[in-house]
């Protein structure tokens, strides 16, 4: 019996296309903001980015699972307004480790 899957002609082209376009999209903001000076406002804006992306990946989680993954979730948030991203993320994960052992 052969195991090797072959993946759809569409679908490898969907995902190179999509590869394309995510480092475009970087690589555009990163030549833009070559030539911006980033002070102030912006700084702070740019400097919220990390935690928000953080939270939009971990809520949908938190939500659609049990009460230790949602407490987790705002450890995580409180972590991620006073830590480096890592380190929130690591707080994160600790956590929900922790809460799955006393929470069963």
């Amino acid at each position: 019996m052969n195991t090797l899957h072959l993946i759809d002609s569409t679908a490898l082209l969907c995902i190179l296309a999509m590869a394309g376009v995510t480092y475009l999209a970087r690589i555009t903001g990163l030549l833009l903001l070559r030539f911006v000076k980033i002070e102030g406002r912006l700084e702070a804006a740019l400097q919220a980015v990390p935690p928000a992306i953080l939270m939009a990946v971990i809520t949908p989680v938190a939500i659609a699972t049990g009460p230790a993954e949602t407490l987790a979730t705002g450890i995580t948030a409180l972590a991620a307004t006073r830590l480096p991203l890592l380190a929130a993320i690591a707080t994160g994960v600790i956590s929900v480790v922790i809460l799955r052992l006393f929470m069963v």
